[in-house]
């Protein structure tokens, strides 16, 4: 994920992927099996880009922006929301009913984050800091989105310093663990 700009354009970059996992899920007939694989993917992309946010874009949120501790912990909360959603879907099979009420839920709790997210914290945030700190932070954002977790870890807590140092053992934990689900990745 992830274009290789600052901040803004990498997260936005993510929204989008996360948008384009959710159409193709749509896509799929509804029992079908095509649509484990994609929640697998969506799972995988929304853990690792929240995990990048919650260690490196709320910190800054919270120490430069006005108002920002309000704003962090807002959208943190939204990502434990989305966080449980991600438990729950992991343990649920394509032709369960609530797979597919879980993914409307989830893409519901998703799109009003990003809203959120790309209407009022980024235009702040890009008021507030200079482009050389949005370029750093984006570095940051694609160096934690390598070694973040790819499964939901509810019990783990999102903000630091524990969070700085257990996401990278979890991340390799999950890693090893979808090698062994799907060798051939």
């Amino acid at each position: 994920m992830g274009p290789g700009g600052d901040v803004i354009a990498e997260l936005a970059a993510d929204h989008r992927e996360l948008e384009a996992l959710f159409s193709q899920i749509e896509l799929q007939p509804v029992d079908h099996p095509r649509r484990r694989e994609l929640a697998d993917r969506l799972t995988a992309e929304l853990v690792r880009h929240t995990v990048a946010e919650e260690l490196h874009l709320y910190p800054v949120v919270r120490e430069h922006v006005p108002l920002g501790a309000a704003l962090a912990d807002k959208e943190l909360a939204d990502h434990a929301r989305a966080e449980r959603m991600l438990k729950e879907l992991e343990d649920l099979s394509v032709d369960d009913p609530r797979f597919n009420d879980t993914i409307a839920k989830l893409k519901f709790e998703v799109a009003s984050h990003v809203r959120e997210e790309e209407h009022e914290l980024f235009p702040k945030l890009a008021a507030t800091l200079p482009p050389e700190k949005l370029d750093e932070l984006g570095r940051l954002v694609r160096r934690a989105r390598e070694t973040a977790p790819t499964r939901p870890h509810p019990s783990l807590p999102n903000t630091p310093p524990a969070h700085r140092l257990l996401a990278p053992g979890a991340g390799l934990v999950d890693r090893v663990r979808d090698l062994l689900r799907n060798p051939t990745r």
